[in-house]
């Protein structure tokens, strides 16, 4: 259980019905255009070609299922994250979208103000953007004082556990998973009705989004193909490699 009082009580299931639908239609139109902007070149620069060498690598299809699989895979999270669980946690918390870079949302409640930032899981950070975080909160806070009220901001994580380890307190607090949408709802069951929102809603984009994913497949086999395949058929490595590594 949390100690800290809820922010919202009295949430609306039908505004939190329609923003899980946006939410939905927002992901995967977001994904799919990820899909059709994919770049083949962009991406094998970022890649180890000696490493496809070195597994036996043969085929230009099995290159670009590799790099196609990981690029969504590393995407995907990131566009959930913006397009999913902020418009929610806005519709529950009974808040507004931000002003402040780095906060998605402020909740005005009893004299205090509330930053609140939402991220999809718990390992979005590293050093350097965790710090960018705190400069986001900080800067928030003076608006706060201005307006001479307390101040609480929040990391809030859509999934996940978060604890904190004894001796690395912060100014902030870090709610994750269940704790996350507790305090902002007061329904301890919430984390898990949201999936109930959704239905069978996902099912739809199913069919398009793969049709989307084929294509973009066939598109990056072509370009891979006349570019780094010779004549007949084969994996041009040299060529590959001088575009990877060379001047």
């Amino acid at each position: 259980m949390l100690n800290i009082e809820p922010l919202n009580i009295s949430y609306d299931e039908k505004a939190v019905f329609e923003a899980v639908g946006t939410a939905l239609t927002d992901f995967y139109t977001a994904l799919t255009r990820t899909l059709d902007n994919i770049d083949v070149d962009k991406i094998l620069k970022r890649k180890n070609p000696y490493l496809y060498r070195a597994k036996g690598i043969n085929s230009a299809g099995q290159i670009v299922d590799g790099i196609l699989a990981a690029y969504i895979s590393s995407s995907e999270e990131t566009v959930f994250g913006n397009c999913f669980f902020e418009p929610i946690a806005v519709v529950v918390s009974g808040g507004q979208k931000a002003v402040t870079e780095g906060v998605d949302i402020t909740v005005d409640k009893n004299n205090t103000i509330y930053s609140i930032a939402v991220k999809s899981g718990t390992s979005v950070f590293n050093a350097d953007s965790r710090k960018r975080q705190e400069q986001n909160f900080q800067s928030a806070q003076k608006r706060a004082q201005q307006a001479r009220k307390a101040y609480l901001p929040v990391v809030g994580y859509g999934y996940g556990k978060k604890k904190t380890k004894a001796g690395k307190e912060k100014f902030y607090l870090e709610l994750a998973g269940k704790d996350f949408w507790e305090w902002l709802t007061g329904d301890a069951d919430f984390y898990t009705k949201i999936i109930e929102f959704m239905g069978t809603r996902p099912d739809e984009y199913v069919k398009e989004f793969e049709e989307a994913y084929s294509k973009a497949q066939n598109r990056m086999i072509r370009e891979f193909t006349i570019k780094y395949c010779r004549e007949d058929g084969s994996i041009d490595w040299n060529t590959l490699i001088k575009f990877n590594s060379g001047e």
